[in-house]
């Protein structure tokens, strides 16, 4: 049987990435940690080499490929989170550590992974049945780093702030 899965290279901390990312995120877990069998050009006999993990149903596997390629916002992973509180979770989680917060609902993780946490209300309002609340949506969300739910609303809903 054919499968895929997205491979993301890191620069040693593999393992350290998929266990943050797999206590975070529900229907995730750690399936393998495969370790060097011999020495290569970007860990030691018996260093973590990769680690298929799965998040929130999503095949993943963590390369511990070394310096050459780092990671940028060319390609996030997205979560479409239930409610603010959830977003807010996520957004404090993945911040920790050296994070650091980019517009509209945009992050760069501690390990460089960039992610996009937004509200599933984002979607519905922007290609909602009213297109000049979906355009003053758009609006608020340009004007934000972490998404605001409420304040999403507000717009959407021609609400004076």
């Amino acid at each position: 049987m054919t499968s895929i899965a997205t491979c993301l290279w890191f620069n040693g901390d593999a393992e350290a990435a998929a266990n943050l990312y797999t206590s975070l995120i529900p229907d995730s877990r750690i399936d393998r940690v495969m370790r060097a069998p011999a020495d290569n050009p970007s860990t030691r006999q018996g260093e973590v080499l990769t680690v298929d993990f799965t998040l929130a149903g999503q095949r993943l596997v963590g390369l511990n490929g070394g310096p050459d390629f780092p990671f940028t916002e060319a390609i996030s992973l997205v979560i479409e989170c239930e409610d603010q509180a959830e977003v807010d979770r996520l957004w404090s989680s993945l911040i920790l550590g050296g994070g650091e917060a980019s517009q509209c609902g945009w992050l760069k993780d501690r390990f460089g992974v960039s992610w996009q946490v937004v509200p599933r209300q984002l979607d519905e309002m922007l290609s909602g049945s009213d297109p000049e609340g979906a355009k003053r949506a758009m609006e608020a969300m340009l004007e934000m780093s972490k998404i605001d739910v409420a304040k999403l609303r507000e717009a959407y809903e021609g609400v004076p702030v």
